[in-house]
């Protein structure tokens, strides 16, 4: 499903958080919002990620360089590449938490941080495995 704006995603009903939506201003560029950042604001302000992701679609923030390298990095959109030299063990903590065939992105930040591999190894084996990780704890896919 592709959407022109970001804020069709949701009812027309649902409104912006007002506090959100001032960090998500301050410390987004050109109407772009990186993982990264909506992490930190929503840390700081106590709020699930998903809020954040929801605040920048209704306000039309593009989300973009994903911690696991699956969007926003232009052209290709997508960085990770399937990972070739892979831990049996990371197969099978991958394996043992799919849900309905899929990896949940928290749960791959939490193999990641089980193993003390970076974010992007997990989903490089899920690609070396064709295992889609989703939902986004953003809420981006």
């Amino acid at each position: 499903m592709s959407f022109r704006k970001h804020s069709q995603k949701h009812g027309a009903e649902e409104q912006p958080d007002p506090i959100i939506k001032a960090e998500i201003e301050k410390r987004g560029k050109n109407n772009t919002l990186a993982c990264a950042v909506a992490f930190k604001i929503a840390d700081e302000l106590s709020v699930t990620p998903a809020e954040v992701g929801k605040t920048a679609d209704l306000i039309d923030f593009e989300l973009i360089k994903c911690q696991l390298g699956l969007f926003g990095y232009g052209p290709g959109k997508k960085i990770v590449k399937p990972k070739e030299d892979v831990q049996q063990e990371l197969v099978t903590a991958i394996s043992e938490a799919l849900v309905d065939g899929r990896l949940p992105c928290k749960t791959a930040w939490e193999i990641a941080s089980r193993f003390n591999v970076p974010k992007m190894t997990v989903s490089g084996v899920c690609e070396k495995m064709k295992i889609k990780v989703k939902p986004c704890q953003l809420g981006a896919f």
